[in-house]
């Protein structure tokens, strides 16, 4: 991955009344990184992207992709992104063929070799019409459409949403070749697995306003760790809730279950373990934070335990 910006949102906003819309959102996506845009249904994932696309004038802020403004440059700018839509539209009375044909004729493609290829990769059946087809196979269709032209900007809105897992494996393989050739990916999304699998920074969106924006190597390798400790019985639970040795952060206890969960830290790893070993502990598990645990985290009501530190 190179540091030279392809894809800027800067500062982004458009209000649509009633807290729906987009705020303040900024990010960068540079040369041959896949930057995964994360968030539910209306969250403003598809609204920073058709303004991207230069579909929708901002009340404030700009797109730019290769330094040009997307609103003011969109003719000029398209020539170098291929852009897969969350909602597909497709002409009922052309089959697959005829449709493919048309989109080769409007993006210039004389070299069928990877067209083909996708065809086949994704099991394609272009003889139906597209009424016939499934939802499924309409998204295969655009998956194709997208790229067929060997593009080196690729912009997707929920790609893989209404294919099957087969599929969502075989366009996640796509995505992480297309990746190695040098192209540049923002993939929004609200499946964890193709954006944990995918991307090399994710920006999580919620109401309209980025919240966290990370490399996705920084959550698989984090030093701060959550642990469940269950304990032989409730009096042990409490005199450890209690201890004034534990400086570790409760984040969650069960006295139903004997358990706590802490948050521990790498560098105390350690001092942990030395404090536990006073309790009669029958178990001692590490959470493995998931992308999705860590994107829910978001979503949850803060938490307070009285009496607990």
């Amino acid at each position: 991955m190179e540091n030279t910006p392809v894809i800027e949102i800067k500062n982004l906003e458009k209000d649509y009344g009633q807290g729906r819309g987009i705020f303040g959102v900024s990010f960068v996506v540079h040369k041959s990184e896949c930057f995964g845009f994360l968030g539910p249904n209306g969250a403003g994932k598809s609204t920073t992207i058709r303004h991207l696309m230069g579909f929708s004038k901002p009340d404030h802020g700009e797109t730019l992709i290769n330094g040009q403004n997307t609103l003011k440059n969109r003719d000029e700018v398209m020539r170098s992104v291929s852009y897969l839509p969350g909602e597909i539209a497709l002409p009922d009375a052309l089959t697959g063929k005829e449709f493919i044909d048309i989109q080769c004729s409007l993006k210039n493609v004389v070299d069928y070799t990877f067209r083909d290829y996708l065809i086949n990769l994704f099991k394609l059946d272009t003889s139906l019409l597209c009424k016939e087809m499934s939802l499924g196979m309409k998204r295969k269709l655009a998956v194709v459409c997208c790229l067929m032209n060997d593009p080196d900007i690729i912009i997707m809105d929920e790609p893989s949403s209404g294919l099957d897992p087969e599929m969502q494996e075989v366009f996640i393989q796509l995505v992480e070749r297309e990746k190695k050739r040098g192209k540049t990916i923002l993939m929004s999304s609200h499946i964890f697995k193709e954006i944990d699998a995918s991307c090399d920074r994710i920006a999580v969106i919620k109401d309209g306003k980025i919240v966290s924006l990370f490399k996705s190597s920084e959550l698989k390798h984090k030093t701060l760790k959550t642990y469940v400790v269950t304990f032989i019985n409730l009096n042990d639970l409490n005199e450890f809730l209690h201890d004034d040795h534990i400086d570790f952060k409760i984040v969650d206890y069960h006295k139903d279950k004997y358990q706590v969960v802490i948050s521990v830290d790498d560098s105390k790893i350690n001092s942990f373990i030395k404090e536990t070993s006073k309790y009669e502990v029958t178990d001692l598990t590490e959470i493995k934070e998931t992308l999705e645990d860590y994107f829910m985290s978001f979503y949850k009501e803060e938490k307070t335990y009285v009496g607990v530190k």
